[in-house]
């Protein structure tokens, strides 16, 4: 059938795309040589129609206009017809958007005294007329005048006549395509939907191959015709969080929730029940997921992941318990597990094999962390990080990733505007890879940007800080001995959240190999101390009996609150007051630790809770959930495993013990006037300036 032909029958809905089809998927490469072929009169293969009075559900196609007799459905061959008519009318076909056209071939020219087929560039073409779009070159209300191109193009001694017949016989070659028939194969009209399915599948075997996720995603499609759409709509949804997932991914979540396995092929003989079960299921655990993934494990976008393949675990694990994670304890295991497959990449070969064991694994056991955690192991040889791993090591590696997390548990914000870096958002805001020491003024002494082995280390993961885009322009080529401190004095925190060393020696040029080098170190401490402190299982306290204690009078490591927010004096909630127990909490963080007593007096009698409880409708419960959310929000998640709550009566009148850890690392408490620096001074908390705290740091942590 001609060409043309075939482009009027998909503007007459005579030949229709089903929904099972994978979506417009050739690049503009392919664009390019189809119509290379055609112009050369080269075979370019045949398409499979299937003519049926029961079409399956079709793409974009809600109802067909009303007609008799057969309709016919392509089974193969979309891509080249799909290009064909992009490239011939200028126009997506209407079985797509303009959204599912993700490599844009309509900008394709040519040139019509060479036949040179090329993307638009515009140095290239701009000045030669020779140069049309192909789409013009079939265009009737604007036709292109060959005598007017060849007076353009001729050159002394040229014969502008001949030239425009060399113009014209191009462009008559061009518009001959359109003339040009395919073979066309068909499917008989009592075929059913299986059995075109199947013809589908062996064609497609033998031309350009399905991946395995397509010729799952057409298995699924087959059988519930809805499923393209509703995956892509989930897409969708998920990009408005910040989540970019591919069709590949989410058929491999669907197999995973129906199958149990991570095998594409196992869905291929699921029911439509079963199908539309587990995508149900499937939809649900990832909305769960995508709360969780920023909320509690530090992961705001997809951006944060090497391979979205890592979550494929965690989606068999939430499938199997309810849709989430059972306990703050699985949720961690799954957090340091996630961490490790990321900085480790566990996926980025063999990956079929290694999802569908790790999937096996989830399936069989109930509690399956320690066991993935082995075989990244088996895989790696370790997964505590060492130094030397960063060593040389670009913004590209996947360990560079992880410290980008790590950086936002430890509540990064940027160094100019204080903004917390896992909430930046837009141009300006969004987040660049900054050298802190400019790559310019490295060169400039000593550093040779000719060799290889300085680029590395100049270019290396442990030069870099994550910033916002503004402040990375504004930092420019600035050396760090001329902004570290004043950043670290209008943020205090901001250089440890990021593990730059505040030794201010080091932030010379001169002392660049050991600034990087100290850094490597740091880093790699606080990322294995902060993956042991998600399992490492706390171990209970050896109490002195609270009575005891209050007898002992408040000191370095003991203090007494009357209540957390219920105003004595004024009889009510005073929501001020909770500062008072927050930065007792940072400052034995700061110190050696300590224990906090709320529902104390100063001279060690009883008050109790009674007050505070009230306004939380008594619930005890309620007050924990209170005081950890404050803990969190002030101070940081990341200190959840150095401080514990219980509860014990005094004098017949109920108490709240706080027991505090001193912190591996110095802990800021953001205050209504920015984050301060609290220690532990005698049986007082107090704030440090800029210059003691630097003092303190330094000899407490470095």
């Amino acid at each position: 059938m001609k060409i043309s032909e075939l482009l009027d029958s998909i503007r007459k809905y005579d030949l229709v795309l089903p929904e099972f089809q994978r979506e417009y998927v050739w690049t503009r490469e392919q664009a390019k040589q189809l119509m290379v072929s055609l112009v050369k009169s080269y075979p370019v293969g045949g398409l499979l129609v299937w003519k049926t009075d029961h079409p399956p559900e079709l793409k974009n196609v809600d109802k067909l206009p009303d007609r008799l007799g057969t309709i016919q459905v392509l089974l193969d061959g979309q891509q080249r017809l799909t290009t064909l008519h992009m490239l011939i009318t200028g126009e997506i076909p209407s079985y797509y958007t303009e959204a599912e056209i993700e490599n844009e071939p309509r900008d394709l020219h040519v040139h019509l005294r060479t036949l040179e087929f090329q993307f638009y560039q515009r140095s290239k073409m701009q000045d030669d007329p020779c140069w049309q779009r192909v789409i013009n070159c079939f265009e009737t209300n604007t036709p292109i005048r060959p005598t007017k191109i060849a007076q353009a193009i001729a050159k002394e001694g040229e014969d502008a006549l001949e030239l425009a017949e060399i113009v014209m016989d191009n462009l008559t070659k061009i518009r001959a395509i359109k003339e040009v028939n395919l073979p066309l194969q068909l499917v008989p009209p009592h075929a059913s939907l299986d059995e075109a399915i199947d013809i589908f599948d062996r064609v497609n075997s033998q031309g350009t191959k399905l991946t395995d996720a397509e010729l799952a995603l057409t298995h699924v499609t087959g059988k519930w015709p809805l499923a393209r759409r509703r995956l892509k709509e989930k897409i969708s949804d998920c990009a408005t969080k910040n989540f970019d997932f591919s069709l590949t991914f989410m058929t491999r979540a669907l197999v995973t929730v129906v199958c149990r396995r991570a095998l594409y092929e196992t869905i291929h003989p699921k029911e439509r029940s079963e199908l539309e079960a587990g995508w149900k299921r499937l939809s649900k655990i990832l909305d769960y997921l995508l709360s969780v993934l920023p909320s509690k494990m530090f992961i705001h976008s997809t951006d944060d992941l090497n391979t979205t393949n890592a979550l494929i675990p965690l989606v068999a694990y939430l499938s199997l318990n309810d849709g989430r994670f059972p306990n703050e304890k699985a949720l961690k295991h799954a957090q340091n597990w996630l961490y490790a497959a990321l900085m480790w990449a566990r996926y980025t070969a063999q990956t079929d094999q290694r999802l569908e064991a790790d999937v096996q694994l989830v399936v069989r056991e109930a509690e399956p962390w320690e066991a993935l955690r082995a075989n990244i192991v088996e895989q790696r040889g370790r997964i505590e990080v060492k130094a030397s791993d960063m060593e040389g090591r670009n913004a590209q590696h996947p360990l560079y990733r992880t410290v980008y997390v790590l950086t936002k548990a430890h509540g990064a914000v940027d160094w100019f505007n204080g903004a917390p870096l896992g909430t930046t958002h837009g141009d300006a805001y969004g987040l660049n890879s900054h050298h802190i020491f400019p790559q310019s003024v490295l060169y400039k002494n000593g550093w040779d940007a000719e060799n290889y082995m300085h680029r590395q280390a100049v270019n290396e993961s442990g030069n870099r800080a994550f910033l916002t885009a503004s402040t990375n322009l504004e930092i420019s080529n600035k050396p760090p001995g001329d902004y570290l401190a004043k950043i670290e004095a209008a943020y205090p925190g901001a250089l440890a959240a990021q593990f730059v060393p505040v030794d201010a020696s080091l932030w010379v040029v001169e002392r660049y190999r050991d600034f990087i080098g100290a850094r490597r170190e740091l880093i790699a401490r606080k990322l294995n101390e902060f993956m042991d402190s998600l399992i490492s299982e706390p171990q209970p306290p050896r109490h002195r009996p609270i009575g005891d204690l209050i007898k002992l009078g408040e000191s370095y490591v003991l203090e007494f609150k009357s209540t957390l927010q219920w105003d004595v004096i004024q009889g009510k909630q005073n929501n001020e007051l909770r500062n008072s127990s927050l930065k007792t909490i940072a400052a034995f963080l700061n110190s050696q630790g300590g224990t906090l007593v709320i529902g104390v007096e100063d001279d060690g009698s009883s008050f109790g809770l009674e007050l505070d409880l009230k306004l939380l409708d008594g619930s005890r419960d309620k007050f924990e959930q209170l005081l950890t959310r404050l803990v969190t929000d002030t101070i940081g998640a990341g200190i959840a495993p150095l401080y514990r709550l219980r509860f014990e009566a005094v004098d017949g009148k109920e108490v709240c013990i706080v027991d505090v850890e001193r912190a591996s690392e110095p802990v800021f408490l953001k205050t209504d006037r920015g984050k301060q620096f609290f220690i532990r001074v005698g049986n007082t908390s107090r704030a440090l300036d800029h210059e003691e705290m630097l003092r303190y740091i330094e000899t407490n942590w470095t």
